[in-house]
């Protein structure tokens, strides 16, 4: 082979290699433009053209080559990249103690479907799983779109390599379902192409809101989150999940923040962050009972929306932020992250009193005086879902061409 012939190949296989890591830009939002894409895989503008080409022929994003320049700006504009609207989708499904949701999600994050079902959750994963894709399944009928993976989240710890639920205490599903695997069942049955995952809620809400949310750009991302019952937490890692070694890392739920009168915890202790800052204990200590008309989160938040003045309501409220504050300032001092986002009823706290959480973290926290770390609400709506896509979208974010051509 001739010098010419091996160096045309060298940088073919040079762009192809960067196709994954130049759609992760674009799908993160960090890359907007063909120039900073140069930039950021530092390769030529030929081959980030070349990519940017490629990519937009899976049909994966857009390129749009006559971009307006910013007014007083100098020079030829880059092109603008930003993921097809019309691309690909894969299914992402949430369970939780009221319910099921599943959604379409594609490219960036971005939700083309949903729907929920039911309020009272079978005993029997199968079944709920079985209706989850089915609801999925009817909004892949009725938008016609390319499906090329599935995600779902859950509420219990998830064990690896097999995937089994170890702690699906709220769903009163039997300890170490199959979940994925029974997931992957319903998804083939369905006739839903592409690999299927399954995943923690709160891991999964931390990858999105790293990926797409408050917590991009941090390094050190701390995800505290209670959605319908029970409390969560997760930590990304220069990008990536620290799930430990075999998945079950950051059971932050069974931390002691009251062990002096407190709840009784499913765990067996009493006190645990997982009963003292959910929905059911608001409810409780605001002294009001939860109705099964709408969701237990769903009730807080119009509580702490219309009724915050209420002296019940509002020591209720501050009760469960000293509680949420001891539990965070216990993750500061062992995690040292640069960055607290929090979700759910967490995040409705953050927002009734801010002020209140930080000083209770900042004062029981050993760095807290030297400079506090921030503490976020989360921004994305139904981020345990767009989540649960992220792993759907893993494959291809990783190898494009190979993962489009099955």
């Amino acid at each position: 082979m001739n010098g010419k012939a091996t160096s045309t190949r060298t940088k073919l296989e040079r762009g192809r290699g960067a196709l994954g890591p130049a759609l992760e830009l674009v799908h993160t939002g960090r890359a907007p433009t063909r120039a900073v894409l140069t930039a950021e895989l530092g390769v030529t503008r030929a081959t980030a053209g070349a990519v940017a080409a490629e990519l937009e022929a899976l049909g994966l994003i857009r390129v749009d080559s006559r971009p307006a320049a910013p007014a007083g700006s100098q020079g030829r504009p880059s092109h603008r990249l930003s993921v097809d609207e019309t691309g690909p989708v894969v299914l992402a499904a949430q369970v939780h103690a009221d319910g099921f949701r599943a959604a379409l999600i594609g490219l960036g994050g971005q939700m083309a479907a949903t729907a929920a079902g039911r309020v009272t959750v079978s005993a029997d994963p199968a079944q709920v799983l079985g209706e989850v894709v089915e609801a999925g399944a009817e909004l892949l009928r009725e938008s016609r779109r390319r499906c090329v993976g599935a995600g779902l989240a859950v509420p219990s710890a998830v064990a690896e390599p097999d995937g089994t639920a170890l702690n699906p205490l709220h769903l009163a599903w039997p300890v170490g379902s199959p979940v994925r695997e029974i997931f992957t069942e319903r998804v083939r049955a369905a006739g839903i192409t592409g690999p299927a995952f399954a995943g923690n809620d709160v891991n999964l809400a931390a990858l999105a809101e790293h990926r797409h949310g408050a917590g991009r750009g941090a390094r050190h991302l701390l995800c505290v989150a209670t959605g319908h019952r029970g409390v969560g937490g997760a930590l990304v890692l220069d990008g990536r999940l620290h799930t430990g070694s075999s998945g079950l890392a950051m059971e932050v739920g069974h931390l002691t923040v009251n062990p002096e009168g407190g709840r009784p915890c499913h765990c067996g202790s009493r006190g645990c962050l997982d009963v003292e800052t959910d929905p059911l204990a608001f409810l409780t200590a605001a002294g009001r009972d939860p109705g099964p008309e709408i969701s237990l989160l769903a009730q807080c938040r119009e509580l702490l929306r219309t009724e915050y003045d209420d002296p019940g309501v509002r020591a209720a409220a501050e009760e469960l932020i000293d509680r949420l504050g001891l539990g965070l300032a216990g993750l500061v001092n062992i995690l040292n992250p640069d960055r607290i986002v929090l979700g759910g009823l967490h995040r409705e706290l953050l927002a009734a009193d801010p002020e209140r959480l930080r000083a209770v973290v900042t004062d029981r926290s050993l760095w807290g005086r030297s400079g506090g770390v921030p503490i976020l609400a989360s921004t994305l709506d139904h981020n345990s879902l767009v989540g649960a896509a992220e792993l759907a979208w893993q494959p291809v974010l990783d190898d494009p061409l190979g993962a489009l051509a099955h």
